[in-house]
């Protein structure tokens, strides 16, 4: 199936069109910038201008960075407030006059990884997903099964939520080194693996590319890997969430 899979993020909204059965992107990938504010309207509109400039008349999906269920936003640590309540699939879909599908972005990341990366070796397992970025997020499959919208980055740590700690946006603030931003992912990586002992742990994201300047400082006991999708997997695994929703609906009618 081709689908248009979007990756909107809190700088950049990029998209191509995906063959959902390799994988594969059938376009080159494009990037525009995220509008600031970031109001539910002008992501509307941007995300309109990126669709007709790829030149696409089909069904879209996209990964989003906030909790999203029944296609309503209801969290928004890391966009605007004005997200919360908005009900996004209506939003997307009368803008851009076409079925538009909306899921988290770590989500959405995870169930690319899940297919076409290191997942594919963890299908009978339990495997725990963290994107490191502007914030952290989490994607939980048991069983190559999603248990969709986990927020393991808005766990309380250090009288904070742990993506203040540390995230990736966090090392930069903070001015770490990879080895200190290492110590600091320990200490959360083992909070996680008390709550849930994961069978592995994949971690993915913009640090995740960064992966050995910092893997030697984890004493955690789960195995601890870095994603392969990358870049990519919030493009991927959106189409992929697009057709999930399609093969649903079909199934209603």
């Amino acid at each position: 199936m081709k689908i248009l899979g979007v990756d909107i993020g809190g700088s950049g909204i990029k998209g191509a069109v995906v063959d959902t059965a390799t994988g594969e992107l059938l376009t080159e990938r494009l990037r525009l910038k995220t509008p600031q504010p970031a109001t539910p309207d002008a992501i509307a509109a941007t995300l309109k201008e990126l669709v007709e400039q790829i030149g696409w008349d089909g069904p879209v999906a996209c990964g989003f960075p906030a909790r999203v269920i029944r296609g309503v936003v209801y969290t928004a640590a890391n966009i605007d407030k004005s997200w919360i309540n908005t009900e996004i699939e209506k939003l997307f879909s009368r803008t851009l006059k076409t079925d538009v599908f909306v899921a988290n972005d770590a989500d959405v990341a995870g169930i690319a990884e899940m297919h076409f990366g290191k997942g594919r070796d963890y299908q009978d397992q339990q495997v725990l997903f963290l994107t490191i970025g502007t914030g952290i997020g989490s994607a939980l499959f048991l069983n190559g099964r999603l248990y969709a919208n986990t927020e393991f980055g808005h766990l309380k740590f250090h009288g904070d939520s742990a993506e203040r700690y540390c995230s990736d946006s966090a090392r930069e603030r903070y001015d770490l080194k990879w080895k200190e931003f290492g110590a600091r992912f320990n200490e959360y990586l083992t909070y996680v693996e008390f709550l849930l002992q994961p069978d592995v742990i994949i971690l993915g994201g913009g640090a995740s590319k960064k992966f050995d300047k910092y893997a030697e400082c984890f004493t955690v006991k789960t195995k601890v890997i870095p994603a392969e999708t990358l870049n990519l997997a919030g493009i991927i695994g959106a189409a992929m969430y697009g057709e999930i929703r399609l093969k649903e609906a079909k199934k209603k009618k």
